[in-house]
């Protein structure tokens, strides 16, 4: 008798355990949700500086990030023209701005804010489409100037507005 329970115990085991064999569930870690099959290509242009007060080495900075953040994270084909994906603009803006004053009514505290504009095309999704700004920015004392934190600051500010772009174009996030 003991012999049948176990039996009958373990009977409805066995297509729970053939379901869960038989299904498979595929995450991407790195963040993209491409359909590979449909989007195989991509071209980012250069962004070009445009903004009134121009660091020279902010342009190159933000390309070779965005490209290289794509690069990574994705299986797509950078080219130069043509690609199922596209990712273009200009950096409009680099402002800095006092933001906290000391009981002398001198600013201890800067901000540097960096806005993009961008572009982007999907020619397997049309409806996914856009054109919208990113900003970021970063505060730091004025203790430093801004030619010694400027370098530091921009390559955080490039590295969030390129992940946010990252995120908005092919993460669905």
């Amino acid at each position: 008798m003991t012999s049948s329970i176990r039996h009958t115990t373990f009977l409805p085991l066995i297509p729970l355990l053939i379901l869960a064999t038989a299904c498979t569930v595929s995450y991407q870690f790195n963040g993209a949700s491409i359909d590979y099959t449909r989007t195989r290509t991509l071209t980012v242009r250069s962004f070009t500086n445009q903004a009134t007060l121009v660091y020279p080495q902010l342009a190159p900075m933000f390309n070779e990030t965005l490209r290289d953040l794509y690069s990574r994270q994705t299986r797509l084909t950078q080219v130069n023209d043509n690609g199922d994906l596209t990712v273009e603009g200009e950096i409009t803006d680099y402002a800095i701005a006092p933001m906290s004053v000391g009981s002398d009514g001198i600013s201890t505290e800067t901000r540097l804010t960096v806005t993009v504009n961008v572009r982007f095309t999907n020619k397997a999704n049309p409806e996914k489409d856009f054109e919208r700004k990113f900003s970021a920015y970063q505060n730091f004392s004025n203790t430093q100037t801004l030619n010694q934190v400027q370098e530091e600051l921009c390559q955080t500010i490039v590295n969030e507005i390129t992940e946010t772009i990252f995120n908005q174009t092919v993460a669905d996030w």
